[in-house]
């Protein structure tokens, strides 16, 4: 599991150019079951995502596609987990 903390290096009015697209890809990444939890941080500097993916080199070909980095608006900063406890609502994301 890993943790993908963005910090935006572009003024928010080019950020919001591109949240339509950004939107889109993370429904996509939902869907295919690589992201399981998103939201930006407070105040507004960048986001977060809790992905689930096999490996750090499949995670960091899926950032690519964010339209985030291809526009070059946000870094990315990885973090690998292994969980080992979790809430009853989390279970199902502990290793085995």
């Amino acid at each position: 599991m890993f943790i993908v903390s963005l910090t935006y290096i572009a003024p928010l009015g080019a950020v919001d150019q591109f949240i339509p697209e950004h939107v889109a890809y993370l429904d996509e990444q939902y869907r295919q079951g690589h992201f399981q939890l998103s939201g930006r941080k407070e105040p507004r500097t960048g986001g977060v995502i809790i992905a689930t993916v096999e490996s750090r080199s499949a995670l960091d070909d899926i950032l690519a596609q964010d339209p985030f980095y291809r526009e070059n608006l946000a870094e990315y900063e990885v973090t690998e987990i292994i969980p080992t406890k979790s809430s009853e609502a989390l279970a199902s994301l502990i290793e085995g």
